[in-house]
């Protein structure tokens, strides 16, 4: 297990070298740094076989926070409780001698860890065989690519047997299938009980493999929780034009995060099917509509409205908006109503869904966003892999051997 328990990490930030000289002398008196608190106060555990993403924007601390709980920096204050073998992904760069040979660097770091040198060489086919960088692993790192470089640092990594995994956005740089790969080896580890702390800016991945999310703002927690909540928390904030959203008046809607500068408001959101009845369950195929009103408080020219549809596991299933459709809102002004449909044919595979509607300013900005809104089910007999139904057409032929 890994345990952050009230770590703070301080920076003295100096406008240039020499103040850092001159308050070093026994003589100075003023004070010519500034003091900056990377992470505040960060307290937070990781069971066993638990995976716990940290999210937050640039600047936010992610990065100190993972190179403390790695053990690479000391914090200031507090402590990290660590429970078995550590490796640790950090940012490109970090980890690897760039004059040694990618083979030198796998046992080298092996080394580190403290396998012996059979411990390694039974490990090093199974390295090599998933970095798949061929003949460059008797090459210096430093004539890497920088995809090249997280495939064998990542391989490295998970083939050592570690029981607490550390990985700092590190497989933003590999290809697709680099990537696929890597997701399936995350769930491995899972699966046999490796610890595992992460930051990604890839949101949907974040809720895909997390039991848990963290959500890091100005290096305090500003959230933490289960991934989907976490992350439209995270998502909110970002959009949000103002740090402190305006009080929405009453709703019925109910919604899983809600933000906005109040300029309309979302009254009604509803699911109809071709006779313009409420549905909620519906058929592969099926034509749908889903119907948004907002209200508007204050003037606003070019409004955009949009809607985005999550599967069961919150990933981002289709999202489109008037402005993606070339559609202009024109001008509103307040106490006017706004009702807009959005009509598509529904080639989603039978599971459940929710729906994420918003009303924003033409910059982009939020004017009412409503997160997880509203659910509906795609029921058929059907069993598909996937999100989406593409009706493939299959045409097949027996050839005899003459």
């Amino acid at each position: 297990m890994l345990e952050i328990q009230h770590v703070s990490k301080l920076y003295r930030l100096y406008r240039r070298p020499l103040d850092r000289l001159i308050e070093a002398l026994p003589f100075s008196s003023y004070t010519r740094h500034t003091d900056f608190w990377a992470l505040d106060n960060v307290s937070f555990s990781v069971a066993k076989g638990e995976i716990v993403s940290i999210v937050g924007p640039n600047g936010s601390g992610k990065s100190t926070l993972l190179q403390i709980a790695a053990g690479i920096l000391q914090p200031t204050r507090g402590r990290v409780l660590r429970s078995g073998r550590v490796a640790a992904l950090l940012e490109l760069g970090a980890g690897f001698n760039p004059e040694f040979t990618g083979r030198e660097n796998v046992f080298l770091s092996g080394e580190i860890l403290g396998l012996s040198r059979k411990e390694m060489e039974r490990a090093f086919p199974l390295i090599a065989a998933f970095a798949e960088i061929g003949p460059y692993l008797d090459r210096p790192v430093k004539e890497y690519s920088s995809g090249m470089y997280v495939r064998l640092a990542f391989s490295t990594a998970i083939h050592v047997d570690p029981e607490i995994l550390i990985v700092d956005e590190a497989l933003s740089v590999g290809d697709a299938i680099f990537s696929a790969r890597c997701i399936q080896r995350f769930e491995e580890l899972k699966a046999r009980g490796v610890t595992t702390l992460f930051v990604s800016h890839d949101l949907g991945l974040v809720k895909r493999l997390s039991n848990r999310a963290v959500f890091l703002l100005n290096g305090k927690i500003e959230t933490q929780g289960s991934p989907n909540d976490v992350v439209n928390r995270y998502v909110g904030l970002v959009h949000e034009r103002q740090r402190h959203a305006t009080q929405h008046g009453p709703s019925s809607l109910n919604c899983s995060f809600r933000h906005g500068d109040g300029t309309s408001l979302i009254e009604d959101i509803q699911i109809l099917n071709h006779r313009q009845q409420p549905i909620s369950t519906l058929e592969p195929g099926q034509s749908l509509t889903i119907r948004l009103r907002a209200r508007f408080h204050r003037p606003s020219t070019e409004p955009i409205a949009g809607l985005l549809i999550r599967n069961r596991l919150g990933i981002d299933v289709y999202g489109t908006n008037t402005r993606v459709e070339n559609i202009p809102l024109g001008r509103f002004h307040p106490e006017e109503l706004l009702e807009l449909d959005f009509q598509f044919d529904c080639w989603l595979v039978p599971q459940e869904y929710t729906i994420t509607v918003a009303m924003q300013h033409a910059d982009g900005a939020s004017q009412d966003w409503l997160d997880d809104a509203l659910s509906f089910t795609v029921a058929g007999a059907r069993q598909l892999a996937g999100v989406v139904d593409l009706r493939a057409r299959i045409d097949w032929r027996k050839d005899r051997l003459v």
